[in-house]
């Protein structure tokens, strides 16, 4: 069982935080350790300067690795408790150092944050059976300006060659974030 990709799958570590919240350099990585379940256990948390978190719990009973916890087909009263404890201090440390990201690519979330700082409104998941697709509203009139969605090319496309198909016919779509009118209203939007 994975909890750290699982917890930290849609958030970016914020570096400066970490040292704040209690981590210490080592070589290139970032490490925070602390004792938990009446000093029992200690969790070390490894977060590598690429951003991967990893963590193992020490059962200082006999200084050694506890892995139970990971097993799924471990579900007693006791390792249900560590479990839920390691998650917290996980949830924790996700909640004091790390910045929530809305999509699964970076250029999507770069959108996302840009329309955040100009008109500082948040992407809304609306949808249950699309819960990637990512609605942005006017704040006056509460309609969408704005919709990130995840679509394979050919589901928008038939053709399987992508540059010919819109060299052929001659088509280029973009997105433009631009002033609003008086009314609240984007003066541009798609183009085609």
């Amino acid at each position: 069982m994975n909890f750290e990709d699982e917890i930290f799958k849609r958030y970016t570590v914020n570096y400066e935080n970490l040292l704040k919240y209690g981590f210490i350099k080592e070589n290139s990585d970032y490490k925070y350790s602390k004792e938990f379940m009446n000093n029992i256990f200690r969790v070390d948390i490894y977060i590598s300067n690429d951003g991967k978190v990893k963590g193992k719990i020490i059962d200082l009973s006999f200084n050694e690795k506890y892995i139970n916890f990971r097993i799924e087909e471990q579900i007693g009263e006791f390792v249900g408790q560590v479990r839920e404890e390691y998650k917290n201090i996980l949830l924790d440390i996700r909640n004091n150092c790390f910045e929530t990201n809305y999509f699964i690519y970076e250029q999507t979330n770069r959108l996302s944050k840009l329309i955040n700082e100009k008109y500082n409104v948040f992407p809304e998941f609306l949808w249950e059976t699309a819960p990637n697709y990512g609605v942005f509203r006017n704040i006056k009139n509460n309609k969408w300006f704005g919709i990130i969605m995840n679509k394979e090319r050919g589901k928008i496309v038939k053709s399987k060659n992508w540059r010919s198909w819109n060299e052929n016919n001659n088509i280029m779509w973009k997105f433009e974030i631009s002033k609003r009118n008086d009314d609240g209203c984007r003066k541009n939007g798609f183009e085609g």
